[in-house]
């Protein structure tokens, strides 16, 4: 008797994608900050918030909330995202 067992690895086709150029200075940016709503990802979200406010002066720091960790943030959140914002920062915070 033969057993059908299941590949759970899948296959990806994905084109790759240039790295964004690294950014040298902070001050005068725009800082996004991501929270994908995780247990602990605000705390660690605010410390970061707060540690690079105390070493850089950003033009403006706008704040961001994913529907679900779980999910992929939507489209709109994404866009709006990159058109509001130089950089930014996310967290896991597990």
């Amino acid at each position: 008797m033969k057993q059908k067992v299941y590949d759970p690895r899948g296959a990806v086709d994905a084109e790759p994608k240039a790295i964004a150029p690294r950014i040298t200075a902070l001050d005068g940016l725009r800082l996004g900050i991501l929270d994908n709503t995780k247990w602990n990802a605000n705390k660690l979200l605010r410390q970061v918030r707060d540690e690079l406010q105390g070493a850089h002066q950003f033009k403006a720091v706008n704040y961001y909330r994913k529907e679900s960790f779980s999910r992929f943030a939507a489209p709109q959140l994404v866009e709006q995202i990159r058109a509001e914002n130089d950089i930014v920062v996310t967290a896991i915070g597990d």
